[in-house]
């Protein structure tokens, strides 16, 4: 439905877009993802026609945008603009009877406020159709523009930023109402700031960086540290969030190596706040064994960690062991969390190592020295205490 074939575009002597290809089909929501000055909007504007690329074109359809008349566009493509800005002193339902305009001809302009009332519906900004759009909040405002958008009845939507003036309850709700609009066969393209709302909603996902796309396809795919890493000059963990399954972002405050490897053997919450310590102090970490599923394991493999992975309930098998052994006898300090005595934990405990240390689920981590002595510590902080004193 929506075609971007090698479109490049500057500002004057600022390239800001550079040869970028996409494509977005009918049923499909695709969101735009980027730092700030990625090119996004710019992008968006090239797809409805405002702004001409230097080269190559967008289609509509398989038409050309350039080729076609603004009301022939408006008839297939809606947009909702970020700047939320009304010149007039409207009402909001003037402001949605808009979208009716690439269906009028000059001389004909028969009453149709059944797709106006049906948008004003959808978008539960029935209530405010009297009001003045002046008076209103810049989120009800941006939900005003969404049901203009949806009174046009496009083929396509572009959606800049949709969600940038709304609370969260109203974003949860306007992008669940793109996602339907998009399942009744709508192809719906969206610039969207918050990547975990992106990663919600989208079923794919292109990231934008230095004019060109640097990296595009399921929300898992592109939302992944060394990805971020670079497009955002920021270092950011990615994990599953525990309720709706999807990728969650967390940007970090940027790390200090230290030297030094630390591996961590046992998994589960312990696991994981050993390993969430360790490479926030800027240490490399490796992880195993643990479980497969592992919440640790999940993490480390969201950091980009090595992990050693077996099965659940059962007693790790030689190749396990020497994976295990290999990491634990090139570390210079082996973290052990939860039962120090499971067969998953042992394998790692077995081997040699300068310094060994336990994560408890319960109120307090043990840190085990050279010599075997146990010193109880109760906090993460008091665990790299031991390990940095350890390592000196």
């Amino acid at each position: 439905m929506i075609d971007v074939d090698g479109v490049s575009l500057s500002f004057g002597d600022v390239p800001v877009l550079d040869g970028v290809d996409l494509r977005v089909e009918q049923g499909e929501l695709v969101g735009l993802v980027g730092p700030n000055g990625a090119g996004k909007t710019t992008l968006l504007r090239a797809i409805n026609g405002i702004l001409d690329p230097d080269a190559g074109d967008a289609r509509l359809a398989g038409e050309p945008v350039a080729e076609l008349s603004a009301r022939e566009v408006s008839r297939q493509l809606a947009t909702v603009p970020q700047d939320t800005h009304v010149g007039f002193a409207f009402t909001a339902e003037q402001i949605v009877e808009m979208g009716r305009t690439p269906h009028r001809s000059r001389l004909d302009w028969t009453d149709d406020d059944d797709p106006v009332d049906a948008a004003l519906e959808r978008t539960r900004t029935d209530h405010l159709r009297d009001r003045s759009v002046d008076d209103l909040s810049g989120g009800e405002r941006q939900r005003v523009l969404l049901a203009r958008a949806l009174a046009q009845e496009p083929a396509a939507l572009l959606l800049d930023e949709p969600t940038a003036s709304l609370d969260i309850n109203h974003q949860i709700r306007v992008l669940g109402l793109v996602e339907d609009l998009v399942a009744e066969g709508r192809a719906a393209l969206a610039a969207i700031h918050d990547l975990d709302l992106a990663a919600r909603f989208c079923d794919r996902l292109v990231l934008l960086h230095d004019g060109g796309i640097g990296a595009a396809g399921p929300p898992e795919t592109v939302l992944r540290d060394p990805v971020l890493g670079e497009a955002f000059e920021t270092t950011a963990a990615v994990t599953d969030n525990p309720v709706t399954g999807t990728p969650t972002v967390t940007a970090v405050a940027d790390r200090t190596a230290r030297d030094g490897r630390v591996h961590v053997g046992g998994g589960g919450e312990s696991g994981r706040a050993a390993i969430r310590t360790l490479w926030r102090a800027g240490y490399d970490v490796s992880i195993g064994p643990v479980p497969e599923g592992d919440v640790a394991a999940a993490l480390a493999e969201h950091l980009d960690l090595p992990v050693v992975t077996a099965q659940a309930f059962g007693v790790p098998d030689d190749a396990t062991r020497e994976r295990t052994r290999r990491f634990a006898e090139t570390a210079d300090a082996v973290v052990l969390t939860g039962d120090p005595g499971s067969d998953i934990v042992a394998t790692a405990a077995d081997e040699s190592s300068p310094i060994h240390a336990s994560f408890n689920d319960g109120p307090h981590a043990v840190a085990r020295g050279d010599g075997g002595q146990l010193t109880v510590v109760d906090s993460e902080g008091a665990l790299l205490t031991a390990v940095e004193e350890h390592l000196g």
